[in-house]
């Protein structure tokens, strides 16, 4: 397995071209399963997750391929007019979980699916019944057997029915699935708590580009008019906010200057809120966004709580508590979303970090002169913040299992290179 060497002390200044946000590009790579004609998503990043999506569609008899091109920037072209197997087997699903996103797509669209419960990141439960309850709201029969769901129309009906869902929790997955099978159903459904995330705002407009009748999209009622087929498309996948971000944490707690191309600050408003009450120069341009740090030690840790969007997102609160441990004073870090989320904790006091949890509560101290050190990514968050950690620390930290890394963020030691950080991947 690869593994990444960081030899730390480094500031970083430069340029970093932010990549497709995964967690557009992944729904979106399924949304491209409601129609028979072809769509081209452009800025799909290069990672695991999308090779894996891109694997199990195509396994479906779905036609699925990067264009080579001078007009657009990774582009993919999909064509599913084939698909002959509604099927998402377990030996393709087990590593991820985004994969559960094809059963609303294939309900919708033929009328049965068989989809694998999921697998991913092993950072805490994330159920699918919301998704289950959800389609079976709009008529579906599904059964879970043998680790399958399976997922039927009721004998003579041809189409999902229009329902009002009001799902337990907020979810983003959930959401999504149940807002690209609504799509093709008969009438209007209607998804309250909905997910506000930018990825679901960014799949509600490509399908909207297909032809789906969608309001409310970014609040928490969605309003969904069924129509009876949707038609091909071409969609820019949005700018990943998480990458933006943790470029953001690396370069505050290094010290320096640099300019995330494609970066949107709109995206990032609570992370961004918290940079900057910590002591660094954020600002948002046309283009992207320019932030300047004068390094950890001279900066404020910052307490905070994750939340759903347009709160503190989970999926920085690792990166961020990599920051306050080289920051100066106390901070008080709250997880509400995932009960697993502090794995990254272990391998950070490695590092020299002095963090103490309790429940879901971590507390940090600082600022810590952190020193090189053999670490462990356990998750894809957990890793970034490693290497956050590993680009601040004395002498040399090798981070294992990158795999994890690999699965979310598109060259991520070729861009920390591209900004000055002295860090490469080996075998």
């Amino acid at each position: 397995m690869d593994k990444l060497l960081i030899r730390g002390g480094r500031r970083l200044t430069g340029e970093v071209l932010i990549s497709g946000a995964k967690n557009a590009a992944l729904p979106e790579l399924c949304a491209a399963l409601l129609t028979a004609d072809p769509v081209q998503l452009n800025n799909v990043p290069h990672l695991q997750d999308v090779v894996t999506m891109l694997t199990l569609i195509r396994n479906m008899g779905v036609s699925a391929e990067r264009a080579v091109s001078s007009d657009v920037t990774n582009a993919v072209c999909l064509n599913a007019s084939s698909l002959n197997t509604p099927e998402a087997p377990y030996d393709l699903v087990k590593t991820m979980r985004a994969s559960v996103l094809a059963l609303g797509p294939l309900l919708a669209r033929f009328g049965r699916a068989t989809v694998s419960l999921p697998g991913g990141c092993a950072i805490g439960s994330r159920p699918v019944d919301q998704h289950i309850k959800g389609l079976q709201a709009m008529g579906a029969l599904i059964a879970v057997e043998h680790g399958y769901m399976i997922a039927t129309l009721p004998p003579g009906t041809k189409r999902l029915k229009g329902a009002h869902i009001t799902t337990d929790m907020v979810t983003v997955t959930g959401t999504e699935n149940l807002l690209m099978a609504a799509t093709l159903a008969t009438g209007e459904t209607v998804l309250e708590n909905a997910a506000q995330e930018p990825e679901v705002v960014d799949l509600a407009e490509m399908l909207i580009k297909m032809g789906a009748k969608i309001e409310g999209h970014g609040t928490h009622r969605i309003r969904i008019q069924g129509v009876a087929r949707l038609h091909g498309c071409t969609h820019q996948v949005v700018a990943d906010r998480i990458e933006t971000g943790t470029f953001l944490c690396a370069v505050a707690a290094t010290g320096g200057e640099a300019f995330l191309r494609h970066g949107r600050a709109d995206h990032l408003d609570a992370v961004i809120d918290k940079l900057r009450d910590a002591g660094v120069t954020v600002t948002a341009q046309s283009d992207g966004i320019r932030v300047q740090s004068p390094g950890g030690a001279a900066l404020k840790a910052q307490s905070f709580r994750t939340t759903e969007y347009p709160g503190f997102p989970t999926d920085m609160q690792a990166q961020f508590m990599a920051l306050n441990c080289v920051a100066q004073g106390a901070s008080k870090i709250t997880e509400t979303i995932f009960e697993n989320r502090f794995m990254h904790v272990n391998e950070l006091v490695r590092l020299g970090a002095p963090i103490q949890i309790d429940g879901k509560v971590a507390i940090t101290s600082g600022p810590t002169a952190l020193s090189g050190a053999v670490v462990m990514a356990t998750d894809l968050r957990a890793s970034a913040s490693l290497v956050v950690a590993g680009l601040v620390a004395e002498g040399e930290t090798q981070v294992d299992r990158i795999y994890h890394l690999d699965r979310g963020y598109d060259q991520m030691e070729a861009k920390l290179r591209g900004i000055g950080a002295d860090i490469e991947r080996v075998k």
